[in-house]
């Protein structure tokens, strides 16, 4: 075990915290009206008594914005949680299916998926990770039948007092971080070194949103509303849940 360095990790959220931000950026850049607003409920709207196109187009953006950042800063916390391991115990990104980091502690593999927080999955995507665990164990034991493996579930974020889950451990923010690192102050350290150049990297996405939001606006007014401005919930309805034609 080595001891971590928070200036590594700096160094790391320095260099890669751009990734984030242009995969954001990248994907606001690329929505397109007729997408989001296939995979909304068009009844919800009209149910909320939403009277205007603004209201419309900022709601379904906003959800989509939510999450998709979601998506991509979880995949960006993998990447940061498996660098801190890799400093401390040697681990790496594993190449069994539905495992994220493997790294070995007091003669143990530990086999880890990384989600961001404890409440990332419903009961059959909870039942694939038990089965997932279950055949990386097999498949590790296959090349070394003595080996003692530990499956892990961690979650980047939130807390869950009750870890031991039978056929595997949810170590959960704080926890999660003294797990991969041995430092059970890490989780509270990484919080300052993510606002490396948030400010300006803000500004841009906010740039590109307010662009967004009108152009959506002008194109649902063209395409959704009457030539006096209401709503064509109608037409709206039909495009999100009318039987297409092959």
């Amino acid at each position: 075990m080595n001891e971590l360095r928070i200036s590594d990790v700096t160094k790391y959220v320095e260099d890669n915290i751009g990734v984030f931000h242009e995969k954001r950026i990248r994907s606001l850049d690329t929505l397109k009206l007729s997408d989001v607003l296939k995979r909304k409920n068009p009844y919800l709207f009209k149910a909320k008594f939403t009277e205007t196109a603004e209201q419309i187009v900022r709601g379904i953006v906003d959800a989509h914005i939510s999450s998709n950042e979601e998506t991509i800063f979880g995949d960006w916390l993998e990447g940061l949680a498996i660098f801190i391991n890799q400093k401390v115990y040697g681990g790496w990104k594993s190449g069994i299916t539905g495992i994220d980091l493997e790294f070995d502690k007091d003669g143990t593999r530990y086999i880890v998926t990384i989600k961001s927080s404890k409440n990332w999955g419903n009961s059959s995507q909870v039942v694939k990770l038990i089965s997932d665990f279950k055949t990386a164990k097999k498949t590790l034991r296959t090349s070394n039948s003595k080996l003692q493996v530990i499956a892990v579930n961690g979650c980047c974020y939130s807390s869950d007092n009750n870890p031991d889950k039978g056929d595997y451990f949810k170590y959960c923010g704080q926890e999660f971080w003294t797990f991969i690192s041995g430092n059970e102050n890490l989780y509270l350290e990484i919080i300052e070194p993510l606002g490396h150049k948030a400010k300006e990297r803000n500004e841009d996405f906010q740039n590109l949103y307010c662009q967004m939001i009108n152009k959506f606006t002008k194109q649902f007014l063209n395409e959704f509303c009457f030539d006096n401005g209401t709503i064509d919930w109608k037409k709206l309805v039909a495009f999100n849940s009318g039987k297409k034609l092959k």
